[in-house]
């Protein structure tokens, strides 16, 4: 889709009082600033005092299992919703995965994201089916939304014999990331193996590692779900800080303060990043790790919806700020400084956690902007109210506006 050059004038960013213009060229930020002028065949678009972000992340995604609640639901549990899932994929097509896939993107680009991360399942039920149809939403949808592939065996390397061969295809064919499942083997020995294997492949194939990692309550007995501290070693030992995400741990929430504090050094001294994903955190665990104390300890944290309607999460519309928002009400967030920095953990922020830089609001970066439909509000406010999108911007090109018309019949 090619990028329209745009004026958007009457912008209220995060940190400046007064209202500025942003012009984008080329599928960038040109300038940034007060009383901008439009050099000939640009398109203005009228901002009103309304507040804007840089493009929403979604950094961990399950597009190829979204909307599969309404053919079998879940029951609450994460043995459960792996199971139903399993049970479902045996079904899969390639036009059934990108169909639901792509309802989903429709979903995320409307509330504002354009960079996504998906982990797509890798298995001898499912094959390369789901694989291939993620590799084709993404080229159907370049320009639009940056999207990112991960190759993950949900259901083990070990315990699935034949995964390993998978996954060595998907990442010939084009997947961008190599997933971890450091959970699914049958022993904390296997597991170890199943994470040795990933990173393995991440070295011969040159491309980032994302791990599912220690997905139960702290008080659990399973060494499988204790794996956090080993995989910051190995990301130091193999030199792939910066290149490795782990997402949930929400096992962390119910250590001590001194065992927590301990793996929070480790993890920020590795360069590992952490993705929280509180709708499926909270649903299946009723805990979600806490952010706060990963941000002050210094680990690139982020935050994502994981799944939409499905045995893991019968919720959702892939909204990151419905996300962001939920994040503040589990955590001390309720400040205007604890809303700013769950805001850069949901554009930004996460954003460079999947080595994506200048994905911000200054001039260079790609011209992915989202416009709340809060005129004269701040950020803060529009987050509290919910306010939706009135344009979604992404490489300068609109690619989604909303409209409201509200009338409200009170003395």
């Amino acid at each position: 889709m090619a990028a329209d050059d745009l004026l958007l004038t009457g912008v209220r960013l995060r940190g400046r009082d007064e209202l500025v213009d942003v012009r984008c060229e080329g599928g960038r930020i040109a300038e940034v600033g007060p009383g901008l002028d439009a050099p000939p065949g640009t398109t203005t678009l009228d901002a009103g005092a309304r507040p804007v972000l840089p493009g929403l992340v979604e950094p961990h995604l399950h597009l190829d299992k979204a909307m599969l609640d309404a053919r079998e639901p879940g029951e609450g549990t994460l043995q459960g919703a792996v199971a139903t899932t399993a049970r479902l994929k045996a079904g899969f097509t390639h036009d059934d995965v990108v169909a639901r896939a792509e309802d989903v993107l429709r979903r995320a680009v409307t509330h504002g994201t354009t960079l996504v991360r998906t982990p797509v399942d890798v298995d001898p039920t499912v094959g390369l089916t789901s694989i291939d149809a993620l590799l084709d939403v993404k080229r159907r949808w370049a320009g639009v939304v940056d999207l990112q592939v991960v190759a993950f065996p949900q259901e083990g390397i070990a315990a699935r014999p034949g995964t390993d061969a998978l996954l060595v295809e998907a990442l010939r064919r084009g997947a961008d990331v190599v997933g971890a499942c450091s959970y699914a083997e049958d022993d904390v020995e296997g597991c170890r193996d199943h994470l040795r294997r990933v990173f393995d492949l991440a070295e011969r194939f040159d491309v980032p590692v994302d791990v599912h990692a220690d997905f139960a309550p702290a008080a659990t007995a399973d060494p499988r779900h204790l794996l956090a501290g080993e995989i910051a070693a190995m990301t130091a030992a193999r030199g792939w800080g910066g290149r490795t995400t782990i997402g949930h741990v929400t096992t962390l929430s119910g250590y001590d303060d001194d065992r927590r504090r301990r793996l929070v050094d480790d993890l920020a001294d590795a360069g590992v990043g952490l993705v929280v994903l509180p709708p499926t955190d909270l649903y299946l665990q009723g805990i979600a790790a806490p952010v706060a104390e990963l941000l002050d300890g210094g680990v690139a944290t982020a935050l994502s919806s994981n799944n939409v309607r499905n045995a893991f999460t019968p919720f959702g519309t892939a909204d990151v700020l419905d996300v962001t928002l939920l994040a503040a009400h589990t955590q001390s967030f309720g400040t205007r400084e604890g809303i700013d920095r769950l805001l850069d953990r949901a554009t930004s922020g996460a954003a460079a956690m999947l080595g994506v830089g200048g994905h911000d609001l200054a001039p260079g970066s790609r011209a992915d902007l989202v416009v709340l439909d809060a005129p004269g509000r701040d950020h803060h406010t529009a987050l509290l109210d919910r306010a939706p999108r009135r344009w979604v911007i992404s490489g300068g090109h609109v690619a989604a506006s909303t409209r409201t018309d509200t009338e409200l019949h009170v003395p």
